[in-house]
């Protein structure tokens, strides 16, 4: 006879089973990965805005006809072949033999011609790349797409343009005339075909699927979950009912280091390319003075904040590039280096009033501004005003809820900010988003040139680095590109976040590039 005590744990874990939501309910041989941010559509290519979670979840049912390989620099996916003209204006793809959709039907050209066209043609997030200025203004980069035979998809441009390649990589080729059903029910190539989205819950079903042109995945069945609270997500890993966590963004270092220590986890890391960075203004005073922001880059130790306030879940960075790209050099390296900050300092006419320190050199503090809702950017502002306070500059850290901080940024009301770029910084054009004059916002364009840098040399430098389809040339170009920008520190690179994955200690074959994509799903097992 069983005790009444005996049933008392056996009752509760039946109740709190009883009490979850269907969506966390798995069934049995469901593989369970966990997204910590909300998925906002599964439509592949119409969707109002672009998101990192839908994207990811994309990647698992879509190929393109371009992705990024592991220097970051564009090969083809669906297409095995790319040839652009030797003026610049026509790119040819050869698509790859033995591709289908889930519902079987071979891929084509009109397959690619068709979303392509229909990309071109519309309103869509995915589109906007596509076209160049803007209200009456606004230019198509894109003059026509053909298909000449089965095989063969022909991109004709307006003018010669080196971005037509990198905007390819999101936009997924789906079958001709599926787009009325793509928003319910996506229809794609790619390792795992759809099963179910439940938007209420944020969970998504999938199973692999069998006739994958490169292989089926290991995973049968597949279930994506959006799990954005903290404590939720460490419970559901500690329980077993979910089998992975990549790139846990909604975890602290402490949280993802404490939960290596269960016997039932493992904690991986792999170098990342998200970058972590201080943007300098230097329109005002008194960063205005080079000798002023290399002294700041000269005071912070973004050593032992990795390893003290991260963890080691980063890596220190010297370039707004990943070391992984083709186009990387790290140009002029900031050690920590307090005294030689001083001297900079006392050169740029900001003494040390009686010159023993730690008396403030300005007249008064210089504003740093952060997201209020970041508690990271809370966390390392602090040690940053403490490094800085050391050589003798006096912070005050202002904070700002998201859209007021960037109208804030837009219109130069700062001086220092702290921010993350994920992404965008994988491609060497960004050095011109970044840092040319044509880029500096205005009071009614909202450009990515925070800082207000300016220098007529780079701006050179830049237009050609943009139009450069040579790699050697390229190599070249963006190397002097990166020792301006790194002597001049319009902005500090601070570290690269590393991609973390927490995972059951049975799932085997995880390997995660820098980019964080999700393409290393399809590989996944189970012990």
């Amino acid at each position: 006879m069983t005790s009444r005590s005996a049933l008392l744990p056996l009752l509760s874990l039946l109740l709190v089973v009883a009490t979850l939501p269907s969506g966390c309910r798995r069934k049995s041989g469901t593989f369970v990965i966990a997204l910590g941010d909300n998925i906002r559509t599964i439509d592949p290519i119409g969707s109002p805005s672009v998101d990192a979670a839908s994207e990811r979840v994309r990647t698992l049912m879509f190929n393109s006809l371009v992705r990024k390989n592991e220097k970051f620099d564009y090969v083809g996916e669906l297409a095995s072949n790319i040839q652009r003209s030797d003026d610049g204006l026509t790119y040819t793809f050869t698509l790859n033999e033995g591709v289908k959709f889930h519902d079987g039907r071979p891929l084509t050209s009109a397959d690619a011609k068709y979303t392509l066209d229909l990309v071109f043609a519309s309103n869509f997030a995915k589109s906007a790349s596509f076209f160049e200025g803007s209200g009456e203004n606004k230019k198509s980069y894109i003059a026509r797409v053909e298909a000449p035979d089965a095989k063969t998809v022909v991109v004709t441009l307006t003018k010669p343009w080196v971005g037509l390649l990198s905007n390819l990589v999101p936009v997924a080729i789906i079958p001709k005339d599926s787009y009325a059903g793509q928003k319910d029910h996506p229809l794609g190539s790619g390792p795992f075909r759809f099963v179910s989205y439940d938007n209420s819950q944020q969970v998504v079903d999938l199973e692999a699927y069998p006739d994958y042109w490169q292989g089926p995945a290991k995973l049968p069945v597949l279930r994506v979950r959006v799990i954005a609270d903290t404590n939720a997500l460490q419970a559901e890993l500690q329980s077993g009912r979910v089998d992975i966590a990549p790139l846990p963004t909604n975890l602290s270092p402490d949280a993802v280091k404490s939960l290596g220590q269960y016997p039932n986890l493992q904690v991986l890391q792999f170098t990342g390319s998200n970058l972590n960075l201080l943007t300098f203004n230097t329109a005002q005073a008194p960063l205005n003075d080079v000798r002023v922001r290399q002294a700041i880059a000269f005071a912070i130790d973004r050593e032992s904040m990795i390893r003290d306030l991260l963890l080691g879940q980063a890596k220190i960075a010297h370039s707004i590039l990943p070391e992984e790209s083709w186009a990387y050099t790290a140009g002029t390296i900031y050690p920590f280096d307090p005294p030689r900050a001083k001297k900079l300092l006392d050169e740029a006419g900001f003494k040390d009033p009686d010159g023993d320190g730690p008396q403030m050199r300005f007249p008064k503090p210089v504003i740093f501004k952060i997201s209020g809702s970041s508690v990271a950017a809370r966390n390392y502002s602090g040690v940053i005003m403490d490094y800085l306070k050391a050589v003798g500059i006096e912070v005050r850290i202002e904070t700002a809820e998201l859209n007021t901080l960037f109208d804030e940024l837009r219109r130069g009301n700062f001086q220092i900010f702290y921010g993350q770029w994920v992404g965008g910084n994988q491609d060497p054009i960004f050095y011109k988003d970044l840092f040319a004059t044509s880029e500096i916002p205005t009071e009614t364009r909202a450009s990515r040139n925070r800082s207000r840098y300016s220098n007529k040399e780079l701006d050179a430098l830049l237009e050609e680095g943009a139009n450069t389809w040579d790699r050697e040339r390229g190599k070249v170009l963006y190397a002097r590109i990166q020792e301006i920008v790194s002597r001049d520190v319009p902005v500090l690179p601070l570290w690269y976040q590393a991609n973390m994955v927490i995972a059951k200690k049975n799932v085997k074959n995880i390997q995660v590039d820098a980019s964080g994509d999700w393409g290393f799903v399809r590989n996944l097992s189970v012990e």
